[in-house]
């Protein structure tokens, strides 16, 4: 390689910012050179071939340097653009794994808000008939008569909540069980956690949960992520864990309040 006076116009490129990259040196007839650099000096581009692993020379007029330009540019924008999103999705991944080390390995519910976990406290469900009023323990059928019955929480308010209308909780569960968000009814100043129909004979139970649509994402074993897939309405609501036809759901309620959340 000569070495260049300082009246030549010096201009040295990369393909990437960040490794020695091959470069497409541009030709007006539409073909191009494979270059690990190259330099415009005068009327003369020298460029290092990638084939011929040495530097060699072409006629300026006849490189197309704007496209050669453009194309460096581009990759060298995809590459920074391409090392942020890695490193947002590598923080993103961190903030995960540290936020699911705070949470107690106890079955349990824990809202999420403003990165703080808060632990919310099961509900105590009744199963209620026009005869009487029985505490369900918790993921322990009790048997029924046939007929109807509401599965209820005493009280027209949840304890604990949120003006969040996209709230996420994490549910870590104690067995394989189904899981879920519910919207609760109100039934003679009680919250109603969902309906039930006692069939004759078969002693099947029919439960009619008021399901809100939700995402769910498994962040470890036995633990979940669940949230709504749209804003849902100010009310009383509660996540739970059940198994269909045993009515042995445990239910965590909450309340969303109206106000200025998201």
């Amino acid at each position: 390689m000569r070495w260049l006076s300082r009246q030549c116009c010096v201009v040295l490129a990369t393909a990437c910012l960040l490794c020695a990259a091959n470069i497409k040196l541009y030709l007006k007839d539409g073909t191009y050179q494979l270059a690990r650099e190259y330099k415009v000096e005068d009327d003369r581009v020298s460029f290092l071939s990638v084939d011929r692993d040495e530097w060699e020379e072409l006629p300026a007029a006849l490189v197309d340097l704007d496209k050669t330009k453009a194309e460096i540019k581009r990759r060298e924008d995809t590459t920074r653009e391409e090392a942020a999103a890695n490193a947002a999705e590598e923080k993103a991944e961190r903030d995960a794994r540290k936020e699911v080390e705070q949470i107690p390995t106890a079955e349990g519910v824990y809202l999420i808000e403003e990165g703080k976990l808060t632990p919310i406290k099961p509900g105590e469900s009744k199963i209620v008939t026009d005869k009487r009023r029985s505490v369900l323990k918790a993921l322990s059928p009790i048997p029924m008569v046939s007929g109807k019955a509401t599965l209820e929480l005493d009280g027209p308010h949840a304890p604990a909540g949120t003006a969040n209308r996209e709230p996420e909780f994490y549910i870590r569960l104690s067995a394989d069980e189904r899981f879920g968000m519910v919207r609760l009814g109100e039934h003679k100043g009680n919250r109603v956690v969902e309906k039930l129909t006692i069939i004759p004979v078969t002693k099947e139970t029919m439960e009619e949960p008021d399901l809100v649509a939700t995402f769910r994402k498994q962040v470890a074993d036995g633990l979940f992520k669940i949230w709504p897939e749209k804003p849902i309405e100010p009310g009383e609501y509660a996540v739970v864990e059940y198994t269909d036809g045993k009515v042995n759901m445990q239910v965590w309620d909450f309340f969303v309040a109206p106000g200025t959340g998201k």
